[in-house]
């Protein structure tokens, strides 16, 4: 006889276990995003959701479990995003702009309470390997579709020519930290935020009359260089910063957790003594990472700002010498999935220095407006979206060839300043 339970009936318990099973990911992925995946409990997400640990043991069976089904449940979104998207609508232009507002759309419905939250891809890296390598498959796949529509649209010439790699890679990582900045907007700004990326993804941020091409430029490692010496007082300085460069990079590519000290001291071929003559653990080197990551940047900021240059020259300049320490021996920069790494108190310190520092591109894009250079798109949605493009791109070079670091850069922020959409002739 077939089954003639109504699929809705609350008495269906398929759809009970599938609805608790929702709200803890997204209980869980609503602490992730604040507190940190590691720095999460499954005993706050019982708390949070007034459950048992048994009663989640039932849906979850390990933290590293939750964790990996959060960060399983976002790409999976992202995934049926660009299904209803594609089946939509043909034009691959709109395909892209529908998939940057749709990201901004989500976050906003869970944040008024009309959506699920999920969680944002900070941590991928100290997730063991069966786990990460089937998220990254399920990322790079991601990326490819988006890819696809831009370079449709080129060839349907309804997008301007660009390097779709470099694009992609740009684009999603303008979306990278807008979990974090759509929270700390005020809500009457963040609910207009997809009609403005949307705006400054299809048109850019330069008028159309500007004319603007990015000036040549060599680009120094004057001013966010250690000075060199034979002097005890400089050459620890010099072990600091090759601590701080091993430090950020294997941060950056393993996590918080995942990192070990032995590693980075096998790296730099030096005992762990060594390690510990100059930071007491393994958290007060992060921390140390972020500073010499915000010293390196306001050095670069403070120097334009001071500069007699234009405003684009000033908003160029800036993008092109942090991606220059990105993508080189000086830098890494660090990136900011491991923030919830840090106790409160230095994280919300770090953050403090964050925001100052990128307030420095508001403020070129401001002046760019004021002189009639820049449209009057929202200036701190640019400087958002910049910001999180500027994070995101350490190691263009797993994404792309790079023969000509610059010139990887002005092809990288090349969408932000024209735009995706073919001007009319």
């Amino acid at each position: 006889m077939a089954n003639v339970t109504d699929n809705g009936s609350p008495f269906n318990r398929g759809i009970q276990h599938e609805a608790k099973h929702s709200a803890i990911l997204s209980r869980a992925a609503k602490l992730f995003n604040t507190k940190g995946a590691r720095s999460t409990t499954l005993s706050d997400v019982a708390d949070k959701l007034g459950l048992t640990k048994t009663s989640l043991y039932y849906y979850v069976k390990t933290k590293e479990d939750l964790i990996y089904q959060c960060y399983d449940a976002a790409m999976r979104q992202a995934h049926s995003t660009l299904d209803q998207i594609e089946a939509t609508t043909d034009d691959p232009l709109e395909r892209v702009l529908l998939f940057m507002e749709e990201h901004i759309s989500t976050i906003l419905k869970a944040l008024s309470g009309h959506g699920d939250y999920y969680a944002a891809p900070l941590e991928f890296a100290s997730l063991k390997d069966e786990h990460r390598e089937a998220l990254i498959a399920q990322y790079l796949r991601m990326f490819m579709r988006i890819r696809a529509y831009i370079r449709d649209g080129i060839d349907m010439s309804v997008i301007r020519p660009c390097h779709s790699t470099a694009t992609t890679r740009a684009l999603i990582g303008a979306l990278d930290w807008s979990f974090y900045w759509l929270y700390e907007m005020p809500r009457e700004d963040a609910v207009l935020a997809g009609a403005a990326l949307r705006d400054i993804v299809k048109h850019g941020l330069f008028t159309p009359d500007a004319h603007y091409r990015p000036n040549d430029h060599v680009l120094s490692a004057e001013g966010v260089v250690p000075a060199k010496g034979f002097d005890r007082e400089a050459q620890n300085r010099l072990k600091q910063e090759a601590f701080f460069k091993a430090g950020t990079r294997f941060f950056n590519r393993k996590g918080f957790n995942g990192t070990s000290l032995d590693e980075i001291a096998e790296h730099l071929q030096v005992s762990k003594g060594a390690f510990y003559y100059h930071f007491t653990n393994k958290e007060a080197l992060l921390t140390q990472c972020y500073e010499h990551s915000l010293d390196l940047t306001d050095a670069i900021y403070n120097d334009i700002r001071n500069s007699t240059m234009s405003a684009p020259q000033k908003l160029d300049t800036a993008c092109r010498q942090v991606f220059h320490i990105q993508n080189s021996d000086l830098g890494p920069l660090i990136r900011y999935n491991t923030i919830t790494a840090l106790p409160p108190p230095i994280r919300r310190r770090v953050l403090v220095r964050t925001q100052a520092a990128s307030n420095n591109l508001g403020e070129f894009i401001r002046e760019g407006q004021e002189t009639g250079k820049f449209r009057s798109v929202d200036a701190a949605i640019m400087q958002n979206m910049l910001e999180g493009a500027v994070n995101a791109a350490m190691d263009i070079s797993d994404w792309r060839r790079v023969d000509d670091i610059d010139q990887t850069a002005i092809e990288y922020f090349d969408v932000f300043y024209f735009g995706l959409a073919k001007p009319a002739n």
